[in-house]
């Protein structure tokens, strides 16, 4: 099961200067919920944009072309196709960005967990790929108002893929 998680503004804007847009608790919860125990897999800048490196109780992937490149707690992988290969059958896997490495992804992929971000940020410089409508069906969603530890409405929406 290849699923691809992420926080998307409402104009696909995922990122600026490798940092995300949007700091919400709730996001970072079910982002922690659902791949806890899992393996994820990310862009070698996306690693790097983690504040505490590899993230506990998950196997962490690491996509980079340096063969040089290592960190604690991570196994490294020259491609998304080799990284996968690694995975066992049945293994939940998540991928959990940057935007080449979703974009990459989105073709094999059997569901998008997604935290729609209902604002269009004034900076960004990654975004998620395009979704085709006729490939992706809604499957669960649950909207959020503001409050006062979110500064934006939000809506998580899992889509799994038709036929």
């Amino acid at each position: 099961m290849l699923s691809l998680i992420s926080a998307v503004a409402e104009n696909g804007a995922i990122g600026y200067e490798n940092k995300l847009l949007y700091w919400l608790p709730n996001d970072l919860k079910r982002f922690k919920a659902l791949t806890t125990g899992h393996t994820i897999i990310m862009g070698r800048r996306t690693f790097e944009s983690l504040p505490k490196g590899a993230l506990p109780n998950r196997r962490n992937v690491v996509l980079s072309k340096n063969a040089h490149f290592i960190a604690p707690d991570i196994e490294v992988y020259a491609s998304l196709n080799e990284a996968l290969a690694s995975c066992s059958e049945g293994e939940k896997v998540f991928i959990i960005g940057g935007a080449s490495v979703y974009r990459e992804a989105l073709p094999m992929a059997d569901r998008l967990c997604l935290t729609i971000v209902h604002d269009t940020p004034a900076h960004a410089d990654a975004f998620f790929p395009w979704l085709n409508p006729l490939d992706w069906e809604a499957t669960n969603e649950e909207r959020h108002v503001t409050d006062e530890r979110h500064a934006f409405a939000y809506t998580f929406v899992d889509f799994e893929r038709k036929g």
